[in-house]
C-alpha cells in the first residue's frame, strides 16, 4: 500500500510539472541559466545542457520544451475535430437536399398488376412530346424514311432495305444513308452487286463500320439470293418474307431482321431493339437487361424479350424510332441532358451515370 501510494504521489506530481505553461517555463529556464553562470563564476563544477544529453541525461529545460509542445498539439488537433464536427451537417439537413445530383438515390420503378412498369404511358407520351418538337438524324436518314419512294420496283426496293440494315450495325444514320446513295448511284441490284469487286464494294460502303466484313456479306447474300430464285423458277430476285429466313442470311441478326421485316414488308413480327432502344428501356426501368458488370457486351435480344413481355403489340412496330430519336437528341449515350427531359422526374436514372 506505501509503495502504491508512492508511485500515486510521483505520478501526480508528473503530471503537474508536465502542465506548466510556456510563460512559467520560459521564466524557469532563465532561472536555472543565471544560476549556472553564477555557479560558473564561484568555480563550481556545472554541467552544460549538451553534455547532460551526452552522458544520456536529459536537461530540465528539454523535458519543460517537449510538454509544452505536446500540449499545444494535442490542443490544436481538438480544435480541428471541433471545426470538423461543427461543418458536419446532421442527418436530416437542409444541406442533404442540397446534395450533388449523382448522390440522390435512384428511383424504384414498380410494376403495375398486369406486369406493365408504373406510369410507362406517361413515360412514353413525355417522349413523343419531346420527339416531335425536335428533328433527329433517323427522321432524315432512317430506313423508314429513305426507301419511302417509287423510284425503283417493290423487290429492288426491299433489296435496299436490306442492305441499309445490314450497314446500319456499329454506324451512325447519316454515314449509312450517304453509303446509301453512293450505292445506287452505282447501282444497287443483286445483279450488280455479283458483278462488283469486292474491294471496290468495300470502297464504296467507307466510312461504314466494318465496311470490309459488310462488303464480303453483301455479295454472299446477293449470291443466296440469286440461287435460291434460279432454284424455284423465278425471274425476280426478292428478299426473304419470313424472320427465320432473314435472320439466316450472313450478316444479318435478329435487330436486322425485324428492321426489315417492317420497313421491306410492313410487318410486325417483333421489336428491333438496337443499342439506343436497350439503353433507354433501361434507363427507364422498363427493362433489367444492362450489363453493369461488363458495359461493353451488352445483350439487346434480352431486352426485346422483356419489352415483348408487357408492351402492348401496338407499340412494337413505332417504338423503335421513337426511342431511337430520344437516344439521338435527349437521352445520349454519354451526357444525356436530364435537365431538358420532360420525363426525367419519373426516370431512376436522371442525373445518373450508372447506364
Amino acid at each position: 500500500m506505501e509503495l502504491r501510494s508512492r508511485t500515486r504521489s510521483t505520478a501526480a506530481a508528473l503530471a503537474a510539472s508536465s502542465a506548466v505553461p510556456p510563460s512559467a517555463a520560459s521564466g524557469a529556464q532563465r532561472k536555472r541559466r543565471s544560476n549556472r553562470e553564477n555557479d560558473a563564476a564561484k568555480g563550481n563544477d556545472v554541467a552544460s545542457p549538451a553534455a547532460t544529453r551526452r552522458r544520456g541525461g536529459r536537461s530540465q529545460a528539454t523535458a519543460a520544451d517537449s510538454v509544452v509542445k505536446k500540449t499545444a498539439k494535442r490542443a490544436k488537433t481538438a480544435a480541428r475535430h471541433e471545426e470538423i464536427a461543427a461543418a458536419e451537417p446532421l442527418a436530416g439537413d437542409d444541406a442533404t437536399a442540397k446534395a450533388p445530383a449523382q448522390a440522390r438515390r435512384r428511383r424504384v420503378v414498380k410494376r403495375n398488376k398486369d406486369g406493365t412498369p408504373e406510369d410507362w404511358e406517361t413515360v412514353l407520351s413525355g417522349i413523343k412530346e419531346m420527339r416531335a418538337a425536335q428533328v433527329a438524324d433517323v427522321d432524315v436518314a432512317g430506313a423508314e424514311v429513305f426507301f419511302d419512294d417509287a423510284a425503283f420496283p417493290a423487290h429492288v426496293t426491299r433489296f435496299h432495305v436490306l442492305v441499309s440494315a445490314l450497314l446500319s450495325s456499329q454506324t451512325k444514320d447519316p454515314v449509312n444513308a450517304a453509303a446509301m446513295r453512293r450505292l445506287t448511284e452505282h447501282g444497287l441490284t443483286v445483279d450488280e452487286m455479283l458483278e462488283i469487286d469486292e474491294h471496290e464494294l468495300a470502297q464504296l460502303l467507307r466510312p461504314v463500320g466494318f465496311f470490309n466484313n459488310k462488303a464480303k456479306y453483301i455479295k454472299q447474300v446477293a449470291r443466296i439470293l440469286k440461287d435460291r430464285a434460279a432454284e424455284r423458277g423465278d425471274d425476280v430476285v426478292d428478299i426473304p418474307d419470313t424472320f427465320e429466313d432473314l435472320v439466316a442470311l450472313p450478316g444479318i441478326g435478329p435487330k436486322m431482321a425485324h428492321l426489315i421485316m417492317s420497313c421491306a414488308w410492313k410487318t410486325t413480327v417483333g421489336i428491333c431493339v438496337d443499342t439506343h432502344v436497350h439503353r433507354i428501356s433501361n434507363r427507364l426501368g422498363w427493362a433489367k437487361t444492362w450489363n453493369r458488370t461488363n458495359p461493353k457486351a451488352q445483350d439487346p435480344e434480352k431486352t426485346r424479350k422483356e419489352l415483348e413481355a408487357w408492351l402492348p403489340r401496338e407499340h412494337w412496330g413505332p417504338i423503335n424510332v421513337l426511342l431511337v430519336g430520344f437516344g439521338q437528341t435527349v437521352c445520349l449515350p454519354r451526357g444525356p441532358k436530364c435537365d431538358g427531359c420532360k420525363v426525367s422526374h419519373l426516370c431512376p436514372s436522371a442525373h445518373s451515370s450508372v447506364i
